[in-house]
């Protein structure tokens, strides 16, 4: 697969991010549902700590992604929701450092919602992945 970032403007890229990815020659596709800092057992983790949460939220997406022989680098782009979005800004260098590890930029949303599906969760983040 052929992977192009698209980016007009060059302001997203400091955050960690694209624009666009264009992609051509892509043999799988993966669409990951929303991966939240939840257990093994789907047991919300780490009440009210957002820098902890957004962490393993990053490690269930990459067990997603490893169940489906892919990794973040395989990433083209991402839907983050968060109940809290000054606490998750102030946190988004871990998505900057997981995927700047992975040498990926994807395309990205960040929505704030006013919950989501179990009180204690405060982010939550969907991936679409391709190779």
């Amino acid at each position: 697969m052929t992977r192009t970032a698209v980016n007009p403007w060059d302001w997203s890229l400091k955050l960690g991010y694209s624009q666009a990815i264009r992609t051509e020659g892509a043999r799988r596709h993966l669409f990951c549902a929303g991966q939240t800092a939840v257990d093994a057992s789907g047991a919300p983790q780490h009440p009210g700590d957002m820098r902890s949460q957004i962490g393993l939220a990053l490690d269930n997406l990459q067990a997603v992604l490893a169940a489906a022989e892919m990794d973040l680098g395989h990433v083209l782009r991402l839907a983050v929701y968060t109940t809290d979005l000054d606490a998750a800004l102030r946190n988004f260098d871990l998505l900057g450092i997981r995927f700047g590890q992975a040498g990926c930029t994807p395309a990205m949303t960040l929505v704030e919602v006013s919950r989501l599906a179990l009180p204690p969760l405060l982010i939550e983040i969907e991936a679409t992945a391709a190779d």
